[in-house]
C-alpha cells in the first residue's frame, strides 16, 4: 500500500517520516519523492495516528490523486534543480513526464489549473533561487552559474533574474538580500 505523504525533498523530511513510521511500527519500502510504500496492511487507526503525528511536524498525509500528482510534480522539480549537481540533459518537460509516466500535457494542464502558475514558471522560480543560492556561496562566478543551470547564456539568466527579482544578479549578491525559504515558493 502506497502513502503519499506532503513535504519537501529534504533529509530533515525524510528522517520526520522514517521515524514516524517505526514509531508507529510499520514496515516500509524507501521513501523517496513525498511518497512511501508500506508493505502491509494499515488500519484506519494507524493511518489517524501516522496522520496526527505527521501534522505536528508540518507534514500531511496526502489522499487526493490529483493533489498527490501535483506534489509529485513540485517533488520532481525542487529535487532535480536544488539537489543534484547536474540538471537533465533533457528539457525539463521531458523530464518530468518521464519521471512521473504521465502525458506532459496532462501535467501542465492539471499544474496549472491547480495552482494558478505553468509548470514552467515554477521550474524558472526554482532556478533563480538556486542562482540565489550559488550566488551567496560566492564559488562560482555567473558565467559557470548560467552553465550549470543550463541557461543558453548569461545574458538570459540575467535577465530571468531581474524578471523574477527586480534586481540584476550582481546587485542582489552585494545587498545581501535573503532567499525565500523552498516551501514558501
Amino acid at each position: 500500500m502506497k502513502i503519499n505523504i506532503k513535504y519537501m525533498v529534504s533529509s530533515r523530511c525524510k528522517e520526520v517520516v522514517q521515524t514516524e513510521l517505526d514509531k508507529q511500527g510499520l514496515l516500509y519500502g524507501p521513501i523517496d519523492l513525498g511518497e512511501v510504500e508500506i508493505m502491509g496492511i494499515v488500519n484506519a487507526e494507524q493511518r489517524n495516528q501516522l496522520k496526527e503525528s505527521l501534522l505536528t511536524h508540518g507534514l500531511e498525509l496526502m489522499e487526493d490523486p490529483k493533489a498527490i500528482l501535483i506534489e509529485k510534480i513540485r517533488n520532481t522539480i525542487i529535487q532535480v534543480v536544488h539537489h543534484s549537481d547536474q540538471l537533465p540533459k533533457t528539457n525539463f518537460s521531458n523530464y518530468v513526464s518521464q519521471k512521473l509516466g504521465y502525458d506532459y500535457t496532462y501535467l501542465a494542464n492539471l499544474f496549472s489549473s491547480v495552482t494558478g502558475t505553468t509548470i514552467e514558471q515554477y521550474i524558472i522560480i526554482h532556478k533563480i533561487e538556486r542562482v540565489k543560492e550559488l550566488l551567496s556561496y560566492d564559488e562560482l562566478n555567473l558565467t559557470q552559474i548560467s552553465y550549470q543551470l543550463q541557461y543558453s547564456s548569461v545574458s538570459h539568466l540575467s535577465s530571468q533574474f531581474k524578471k523574477v527579482t527586480g534586481l540584476t544578479p550582481s546587485y542582489f549578491k552585494k545587498s545581501n538580500y535573503k532567499r525565500v525559504p523552498l516551501e514558501d515558493l
